[in-house]
């Protein structure tokens, strides 16, 4: 039985490898919900999830997404349909997002900073029938977005709420308290029965190069399993109480922090990104004992605080760019665990395991955390293999890399090889040490700049620009940042000589267009041509490096930065 999803959009693994990865155990015949099941029954009592907002057991937790999913179900909520999900790291949102999964529809992992620009396109090419919002978000902004985007839509008969109530909306957490847990039990037994191993679980989103993000289906049959190999690469169990500061709904968060946590029997402990004496603070009164980090958050190890939170971290990884080494002896040198993690929405993960030498943890993103993964680096020119030790294209094949996104043929031939490999756009090599196979990420081939760990497509935001009457050309490129790795700088051409537009008439203009804050420029740097290469393409290697040479230079007279939008 299939779900409306699984159409001709939908791009499904070659039959004999579907086979393969069943066969090995790679791939589950249970879907996510038979697989949370299990795990509920067996930690009942232990917390399985903490947010700012409180707490709740696997019992809890497990009891009152059957409610609410048989609620939902009773709306009218078809299995397979999608839900658009924004909201912040809440115990509620994790309720909502198993309720959802309970009632058989799919969940959607937007930004709690999307807007109508990329909502409306999401939302449109999906078919989403409803809307999750956290009323905590942006002072309660998200209440009109989401009602306003529902009179726009087609398909939203929905909006519902987490963290708090509005008026003429569903807070999702008082619904379902008068069904019997027996019977809602059996409402949910009974949906998930008519779920094949294949159909969508949840889409996830790419940080893209073009466009809109584009939709990655992650199916039953491999998600849970792609998080609980990490956790078990990572000697995880029902004792870990895993933090995550970046969205939860989003792929880290599934993978390191929800899933992660719950295939195991630990706790997800769903943390706001928030200044560092607030968020350690709270890392303190939850007793976390492993995180993730990215560089936005590495000024959280200088704290104060820092010192007193540390002795009970066991476990550290940072992603989203290299580990700096400072920041990794120093987290050795304390007594915590460090290593390092690196993985896509599109499914491959790697992380340094348990048991990798401090060379490979500082060195490399580990290992693949399914044996049956496949790294092979190509000659960027010629698409040959390259021997180890070489620097090339990156592309991986496994039990959880998507077969295809969702409704994109043209990006799937260019993003998809024959062979199922998929081609990440980031350059890799494969190093030994110890005589084992590690990756180490070189940089990347695709357009895009990693902005506190969110990829923006720089194609995107120059297409925006340029929709601005007094701008005729537009180059975009990272620049670099000590908090947040990278920002977005705008290298622009004037229409007319002195028609230049300042930094604030950008951020007028990208507000009216409904764009999220994260992908606003925040620099701009106007010149009289955009360089050339001798192809006539844009010389966007020369504007990096000039941008990079310009916030040296600023950064060595200590200057401060020209503009800056909080995440």
């Amino acid at each position: 039985m299939t779900s409306p999803v699984s159409d001709a959009k939908l791009i499904r693994h070659q039959p004999e490898r579907a086979a393969q990865y069943f066969t090995s155990g790679a791939w589950s015949s249970a879907t996510t919900i038979e697989r949370f099941y299990d795990v509920a029954e067996r930690f009942a009592g232990r917390e399985a999830v903490l947010g700012m907002d409180g707490s709740l057991t696997y019992a809890q937790l497990d009891a009152r997404s059957d409610q609410i999913g048989a609620w939902l179900a009773g709306t009218g909520l078809k299995r397979g349909e999608t839900v658009l999900f924004q909201t912040g790291n809440l115990t509620e949102g994790v309720l909502a997002f198993y309720a959802f999964l309970k009632a058989g529809a799919v969940p959607v992992a937007t930004l709690a900073a999307h807007r109508g620009h990329e909502i409306g396109q999401i939302g449109s090419k999906i078919t989403a029938v409803a809307h999750v919002i956290d009323v905590g978000v942006s002072s309660g902004a998200l209440v009109p977005f989401a009602l306003e985007n529902a009179r726009a839509s087609h398909s939203i008969r929905d909006v519902y709420t987490v963290g708090g109530s509005a008026d003429g909306l569903v807070r999702l957490t008082d619904m379902g308290l008068d069904i019997d847990p027996d019977s809602a039990r059996a409402t949910v037994r009974t949906i998930q029965a008519g779920i094949d191993p294949e159909d969508v679980a949840v889409f996830q989103l790419s940080g893209g190069t073009t466009g809109t993000p584009k939709l990655i289906p992650r199916i039953h049959a491999e998600y849970w399993n792609n998080a609980l190999r990490n956790s078990r690469q990572l000697e995880r169990d029902e004792t870990s109480r895993i933090a995550h500061a970046l969205p939860f709904i989003h792929n880290a968060g599934i993978v390191h922090s929800i899933f992660g946590a719950h295939s195991v029997g630990g706790c997800a402990v769903t943390m706001p990104f928030a200044p560092a004496e607030q968020a350690i603070a709270f890392l303190i009164a939850s007793d976390a004992n492993d995180m993730m980090i990215g560089s936005a958050m590495a000024p959280w190890t200088e704290h104060p605080l820092w010192s007193e939170f540390s002795p009970h971290l066991k476990r550290l990884m940072f992603s989203g760019s290299k580990v700096p080494a400072s920041l990794f002896d120093r987290i050795e040198v304390a007594g915590t665990w460090i290593g390092q993690v690196w993985g896509m929405a599109e499914g491959p993960y790697t992380s340094t395991a348990a048991t990798a030498s401090v060379e490979a943890r500082k060195q490399t993103v580990g290992t693949p955390v399914h044996e049956m993964d496949e790294v092979r680096i190509l000659d960027v020119a010629t698409g040959v293999p390259v021997t180890h030790g070489t620097t090339g294209l990156l592309t991986v094949r496994g039990p959880s890399t998507i077969a295809g996104y969702f409704d994109a043929p043209e990006h799937n031939i260019a993003a998809i090889l024959k062979d199922e490999f998929l081609v990440t756009g980031d350059l890799g090599r494969v190093c030994i040490i110890d005589g084992v196979e590690y990756l180490s990420i070189e940089g990347r081939i695709k357009d895009v700049i990693s902005r506190g760990g969110e990829k923006i497509s720089t194609e995107e935001i120059e297409k925006l620009l340029l929709a601005h009457p007094l701008i005729r050309e537009a180059a975009v490129v990272a620049m670099p940042d000590p908090r947040l790795g990278e920002r977005a700088c705008a290298y622009l051409v004037h229409v007319q000589p002195d028609t230049r537009i300042s930094l604030d008439d950008i951020r007028a203009h990208f507000g009216q267009l409904g764009v999220a804050k994260y992908k606003w420029p925040e620099r701009l740097e106007w010149i009289e041509a955009l360089p050339r290469t001798n192809t006539l393409k844009i010389d966007k290697v020369k504007l990096r490096d000039t941008i990079h040479a310009i916030v040296l230079r600023e950064t060595e007279r200590s200057a401060a930065p020209e503009a800056s939008i909080a995440p």
